[in-house]
């Protein structure tokens, strides 16, 4: 994952313009208590109601939430429906200019109504949808394809969303692909559920799902090489740049122009709502695309951001700082059957578990390092730091972080590696990985009782002392021990 690492700081902030159906999402939150008298049917006691943006607007959402400038181009009714999706598109910052008001359609919404069982445990119990799915007349498909022209200029990629509402027609599709070719801008579409892609024909890629490609190619996937074929089949018959299919849990397969053909997998989750998990693959894959970079590591990403999203209720937004901590604290391959993996947490969760202690009365230490090559030299200091308090967290220096530090030969061990390694010693109760070249904003979140460094620092040029000592902790400089070196150990290695 450290390549993923050193890539999210550098995505910056690209041009991306989205096209497709605009959705206002409405989510009616409350207690599902009991069956009601009327009818054998749950009653749902409501005491919340939330409204997001949808379909493409969605998409949109996902994608300044990332970090990218925004323009949407899309319909909405004239009625009060269309007014809160202009309203929440200006909260957001996505220039919405091109939004046209259709007078002859309603704003396409999707209601739906989440119950919690004792309070707790939220599930979707029914969707109702408000919607009109003709084609848009020809006036407004030329107001849209006006608008996605004189926006191309300071786009680096369109995205097509299409769900299959009526905006999305064969004339629009046609105008955009080809005025995007003509300025050498990609055009990545989301497709609808059927078997005629014809539409899509010039497109640079395509994300159709696993039921949404075997319907387009006439193939049932229940294998990986299923899934190959059909993206295979979808670049050839469409002319695409890169055939790609969404497996859910079984990750993403990529069939390039240039003869690369993978799939790529994606860790296990805890899948609460896989509602907008296509358009977070989407967004982030455009997103990266957008910033310059080939697709295997924007397919990875997204495999990352989609996998996150289904990690919450209804349609929800990542950002770049999730991606990069969860990232961050990937599990090590087999390292869910070693003792101590589970003390490696991300920043919540710690702080979460830090709160716990502190109210029952313990003390914090906290000390940090790229713990590269493990010796004997580092179990004393760590045994010495765990001695001045009740717990120890060990905060570690990324891979990209040790690069900046110690060159571009280090670190030996992946972060997964020194992460697991650390959480071995009895002495470590937790780590944490940061990826700032300073552990400053980690001390500042933690706010330890007593900060430990080496001896061979003065207090004064501790990072995080001042800090520390403001609210009322300490620093501590634990002894040296001689004769411990990671750089003579490396160097003793490669003599040898």
């Amino acid at each position: 994952m450290s390549d993923l690492i050193d890539l999210v700081p550098q995505l910056g902030h690209p041009r991306v313009l989205v096209v497709g159906d605009v959705m206002l999402d409405r989510y009616v939150w409350g207690n599902a208590e009991r069956i009601s008298q009327e009818a054998p049917v749950i009653l749902l006691r409501a005491d919340r109601r939330e409204e997001r943006l949808g379909g493409a607007s969605s998409v949109a959402t996902m994608l300044q939430a990332l970090g990218a400038r925004t323009s949407l181009v899309g319909v909405v009714g004239r009625d009060s429906d269309g007014l809160q999706v202009g309203r929440i598109l200006a909260d957001l910052g996505i220039d919405a200019e091109g939004v046209a008001t259709d007078l002859d359609r309603p704003t396409t919404v999707k209601e739906r109504y989440i119950g919690r069982a004792q309070a707790r445990h939220p599930q979707q119990m029914i969707r109702v949808d408000y919607e009109n799915r003709e084609a848009v007349s020809r006036k407004v498909e030329q107001e849209l394809l006006t608008t996605v022209k004189a926006k191309l200029p300071e786009t680096d990629i369109v995205l097509v969303s299409d769900y299959d509402k009526g905006v999305c027609t064969p004339g629009l599709m046609a105008g955009v692909i080809a005025a995007a070719q003509a300025r050498g801008v990609r055009v990545i579409a989301d497709p609808i559920r059927g078997g005629d892609y014809a539409k899509y024909a010039g497109c640079s890629a395509m994300t159709p799902n696993r039921l949404e490609a075997g319907l387009a190619t006439g193939r049932t996937i229940n294998t990986l090489d299923d899934a190959l074929r059909s993206a295979a089949d979808l670049r050839d018959r469409l002319g695409l740049e890169a055939g790609i299919v969404t497996l859910d849990k079984d990750g993403i397969a990529l069939a390039h122009r240039d003869g690369r053909t993978v799939v790529f997998p994606t860790r296990p989750r805890q899948v609460y709502d896989i509602t907008g998990a296509g358009d977070m693959v989407m967004a982030t894959l455009g997103l990266v695309l957008a910033a310059g970079v080939d697709y295997d590591p924007a397919i990875r990403l997204a495999n990352v951001a989609g996998g996150l999203e289904v990690e919450k209720i209804g349609v929800a937004t990542v950002t770049r700082e999730e991606i990069l901590t969860d990232l961050l604290h990937a599990p090590f391959r087999g390292a869910e059957r070693v003792p101590g993996a589970n003390k490696v947490l991300p920043l919540p969760q710690l702080l979460a578990d830090l709160d716990r202690r502190r109210q029952a009365g313990q003390r914090v230490a906290f000390t940090n390092g790229c713990f590269d090559v493990l010796h004997a030299g580092h179990v004393q200091y760590l045994h010495e730091a765990r001695g001045q308090a009740d717990c120890l967290v060990v905060g570690l220096n990324s891979d990209a972080g040790v690069r900046q530090l110690k060159g571009p030969t280090r670190p030996l061990n992946p972060v997964e590696a020194r992460g697991l390694v650390l959480a071995g010693l009895q002495d470590v109760d937790y780590v944490t990985i940061f990826a700032d070249l300073t552990p400053l904003a980690l001390i500042r979140a933690i706010r330890p009782d007593i900060l430990v460094k080496g001896a061979d620092y003065r207090k004064d040029e501790v990072v995080g002392a001042a800090l520390v000592e403001a609210h009322g902790g300490r620093v501590h400089l634990a002894e040296l021990r001689g004769g411990f070196s990671t750089t003579t150990l490396i160097d003793r290695m490669k003599a040898a």
